[in-house]
């Protein structure tokens, strides 16, 4: 059965402070990171972790390990504690290490045309606090943009009982072609201008580092650092909501193109003089299952102006409670839907072959994106490999797990200035 391949996905740290963070695979022979941030990133993965294990987990000598992570614990990074998991023994207790977690903070934010938020997290990726605002229109200029987020950056703050200078680095998503190296916003559905140097322009603002990426990478990154994607090299994220993104984890990290605005997967085509897409092409598999695809439909099946209601939301429900009710019509746009996704997840599969993909978002508790016929069409459209079913999972997220996303490329980044090629 075609639902024996869909589960749950289980997202760590969602309401309970996580057990550890970050990808959970063992580094391979060509990883280039230096030894001491294997080291540290093994432990942080782990929660908290004994020398001995961290020796085994990088085929290296207990007398390395104990080398680096002496110098770790001398600079605050890292901290001795009981090992619990290892039960009662006679003598001295079992040591373990962890992150020492409060010797570093950094934000994360995820920017919409509705509410923005942000999560403080610790070095050990633990959230301390949250804050949300109200976002004042549907699309900015980049200097109204640049208010909001100072607004929710100190109101974030305030929420914490942190200050400023304890910040280490933040890092914000949003929607649209970001290019993640030069920190350039050539075009989003927030912001009313293209090709913004928003990174730059953050900075400036915050007085901080601020590291820059489109919302569904961040999403993806959250799902490596936290959820299902911890112990997986190979995996995509698809996302469902006002627009339809991609994320594509390779090798255990995010693939972003050549150039950096890949993975547009709302933006592939699926039908030649098709329906009108936002961005203003034709045929956009968005077009056909985004939220305002779906408005733009119902409006027609259920004989409503769809400028009547403030939100997209509303409309929705009431189609898809139309649906449940027997509404043949709402049913059709739905069932329509599904086909158009079931034909977008097989050239995923068809191109990357991965793992395991990854349907997130809050589009996710309608069945039409989970039903049986939406993955038998899928998989009828794969050639055969003689190989399983690539399994689907879903994860219908909190507000917060975007937000994670971006704490969790701030908290890279900051790794990487610690213990990274040209650290100190």
């Amino acid at each position: 059965m075609a639902s024996e391949l869909i589960r749950q996905a289980s997202f760590e740290g969602t309401d309970t402070v996580p057990l550890g963070c970050g990808p959970r695979l063992t580094p391979t022979q060509d990883d280039t990171r230096p030894l001491r941030q294997q080291v540290f990133e093994q432990v942080r993965a782990a929660g908290h972790m004994p020398r001995m294990d961290v020796a085994r987990a990088l085929d290296i000598s207990p007398g390395s390990v104990t080398t680096i992570t002496s110098d770790l614990i001398a600079r605050g990074l890292l901290q001795e504690v009981e090992d619990s998991q290892r039960g009662p023994s006679r003598g001295r207790p079992p040591i373990a290490l962890r992150v020492a977690p409060r010797s570093r903070f950094v934000i994360g934010m995820k920017l919409s045309d509705e509410r923005h938020t942000a999560i403080l997290i610790d070095l050990a990726g633990t959230v301390i606090a949250e804050a949300h605002l109200t976002s004042a229109a549907l699309r900015q200029t980049p200097e109204e943009v640049l208010a909001e987020v100072s607004t929710l950056f100190q109101r974030l703050l305030a929420k914490s009982g942190q200050r400023q200078d304890t910040i280490s680095a933040v890092g914000i998503g949003l929607p649209g072609i970001v290019d993640a190296c030069t920190g350039v916003v050539k075009w989003s559905p927030v912001i009313t201008d293209t090709d913004v140097p928003l990174r730059e322009m953050l900075m400036q603002t915050l007085d901080l580092p601020v590291s820059l990426d489109n919302d569904t990478n961040l999403l993806t990154l959250a799902e490596l650092w936290f959820g299902a994607g911890r112990g997986i090299s190979n995996f995509v994220v698809v996302t469902i909501e006002r627009g339809v993104g991609m994320g594509l984890v390779l090798n255990n990290r995010i693939f972003r193109g050549a150039l950096g605005p890949g993975m547009e997967l709302g933006h592939t085509k699926v039908q030649l003089d098709g329906a009108l897409c936002r961005c203003g092409q034709r045929g956009c598999l968005e077009a056909y299952i985004a939220d305002y695809a779906l408005v733009r439909e119902a409006s027609t099946a259920l004989e409503r102006d769809p400028r009547a209601n403030n939100s997209a939301v509303t409309m929705i429900e009431t189609l898809y409670d139309e649906a449940n009710a027997g509404n043949e019509a709402a049913l059709a746009i739905f069932r329509r839907a599904g086909r158009f996704l079931s034909l977008g997840l097989a050239n995923i599969v068809q191109l990357f072959d991965p793992e395991r993909i990854i349907l997130s978002g809050e589009r996710m508790r309608y069945d039409y994106l989970t039903a049986d016929d939406m993955l038998a069409e899928m998989n009828s459209m794969i050639l055969p490999s003689g190989r399983a079913p690539t399994p689907v999972d879903i994860h219908a997220w909190v507000g917060s797990v975007w937000a994670k996303g971006a704490a969790a490329l701030a908290l890279s980044e900051v790794t990487d200035a610690l213990l990274g090629e040209g650290a100190v």
